[in-house]
């Protein structure tokens, strides 16, 4: 047992950000997204968000099936882990001339 954990500290969520919120009343899904960030970024070095968050899922998802926590658990979970869908900013771009221009020959 670590010392973390014999404080009662619970290893899934250090700070107890997710517990916290599933006990907001009223609280929205814009509110649940900042405190998943917060939550995500005060995970240990080396911690794989979306495996976390599936796990939290698991622990709330039952007795809270229609929290937005819930939602945004599930989006951590699935989305989390992968990398990013597209670059932003000038990376995105297309530039005449380049490879991706279909008028150059």
């Amino acid at each position: 047992m670590s010392a973390g954990e014999a404080r009662g500290r619970d290893p899934l969520d250090p700070k107890g950000l997710i517990r916290e919120a599933y006990r907001i009343e009223g609280i929205g899904a814009p509110e649940c997204r900042s405190i998943f960030l917060d939550w995500a970024l005060s995970l240990p070095e080396g911690a794989a968000p979306h495996e976390v968050a599936a796990a939290l899922l698991v622990r709330h998802a039952i007795t809270a099936p229609d929290h937005p926590m819930t939602t945004v658990l599930r989006e951590g979970a699935r989305h989390a882990g992968g990398a990013p869908a597209r670059r932003g900013g000038w990376r995105a771009r297309r530039r005449p001339g380049g490879a991706s221009d279909p008028t150059t020959g």
